[in-house]
């Protein structure tokens, strides 16, 4: 049984023969065979439950277990989505089991999950302390990341929905970033409803906030923004304290939506009066950000969800272009951590938008048994 308590707890997994157990995956297949965890910290907690950095017996492998109760009623979906996933960008589920509560009838689902020691959050915090900025070419390396995992994951029509820097893991040595915690994710469907209370507050769409329960994934995309440009503030863009002064944060900045821009957020909304507000330049709320950047930003973070630049295609942008050069390396000397790992998933995603010549780097291409690309062409 793993408890909250602090220290070197023994982990052993329980199997259960209950209705909470039954999900089938190739992670599954692990549960024939005893593991044991020695937990040694926690490094997350809340209202989901615990999160703890473990340590697999035997192999010494370190690993994050997240622990939540679960309801025998139902399926989990949080693990039911993290099954499907496969991705260099995305936290890896390595297995799962279940274990008992003190109480009886307490069923607790165990995720056993690849651990990666730092999230962006601490980042972000750690630079503004020192009243520094991450530096540019690290941000613009981190954000193509986050980029390329929301466009594997909405490819296959899940919607994280709590995107914030606190779920976007980081490796500080290698610099490369893995999207986490999927408790919020769902599957959308069109044309059944979802529910508007979701996402934290800093980083939810502003349909969202008109109350909207017929959103798509462009609710991440807007999320990724306001990552994107609290990297470059070192600190949110949108700070509200409430819904009302999260949506005025966010008019002072757009300026006061339209009336279509409304309709296109909720078409369902009451009508309300607010204030008639001119857009602040980009430029002046973020003076600091390099070529490229406010480009991007704006072409995110807009009302209108159907006009955001999705993820997919914010890979392509020209901010980008610098990382697919070749001999690009990091500040420090070293090289880019491995951006253009393409599945055939993505390369499939690719060729439907006709986005292979854009987003496979020139000096790349031979290695995905692709021709000279025609901009390499067009530029000799």
């Amino acid at each position: 049984m793993v408890s909250t308590a602090m220290g070197n707890m023994k982990i052993t997994e329980q199997r259960n023969q209950t209705s909470s157990s039954t999900a089938d995956s190739n992670q599954t297949s692990q549960s024939d065979r005893k593991l044991g965890y020695t937990a040694e910290r926690v490094i997350g907690n809340g209202s989901f439950g615990v999160v703890y950095q473990a340590t697999v017996t035997g192999s010494r492998e370190t690993v994050a277990i997240k622990k939540v109760l679960q309801d025998r009623r139902f399926k989990n979906r949080e693990l039911e989505i993290m099954q499907k996933l496969s991705h260099s960008d995305v936290v890896e589920l390595k297995h799962h089991f279940y274990s008992r509560g003190k109480n009886r009838d307490e069923i607790f689902l165990n995720l056993v999950m690849e651990f990666v020691p730092e999230n962006l959050h601490y980042a972000i915090r750690t630079h503004a302390k020192a009243r520094r900025l991450i530096p540019y070419l690290y941000t613009k390396v981190y954000i193509y990341q986050i980029a390329r995992s929301l466009a594997y994951i909405h490819s296959l029509g899940v919607c994280h929905r709590d995107i914030k820097p606190q779920n976007l893991l980081y490796c500080p040595q290698r610099h490369m970033v893995k999207l986490c915690d999927f408790g919020s994710a769902k599957i959308l469907v069109k044309g059944q409803p979802n529910v508007a209370y979701i996402c934290s507050r800093y980083y939810r769409a502003p349909e969202l906030v008109f109350e909207t329960t017929e959103y798509t994934t462009a609710i991440d995309t807007w999320s990724m923004g306001c990552v994107f440009a609290e990297m470059l503030l070192g600190e949110p863009l949108f700070p509200g304290e409430s819904a009302v002064d999260q949506m005025m944060q966010i008019i002072n900045l757009l300026g006061t939506p339209t009336k279509a821009e409304i309709k296109s957020m909720n078409p369902d909304h009451a009508p309300v009066r607010l204030p008639d507000i001119t857009a602040t330049p980009w430029e002046t709320r973020i003076p600091r950000a390099p070529p490229g950047a406010i480009d991007l930003l704006s072409k995110v973070l807009c009302y209108d969800p159907t006009k955001r630049l999705d993820p997919l295609a914010c890979l392509g942008h020209p901010y980008f272009d610098e990382l697919r050069q070749e001999g690009t390396q990091l500040p420090n000397a070293t090289r880019l951590p491995n951006l253009f790992n393409f599945t055939e998933q993505e390369l499939k995603l690719m060729q439907d938008r006709n986005l292979t010549d854009k987003l496979i780097p020139q000096h790349l291409r031979s290695s995905f048994g692709l021709p000279e690309s025609k901009f390499a062409q067009d530029s000799s």
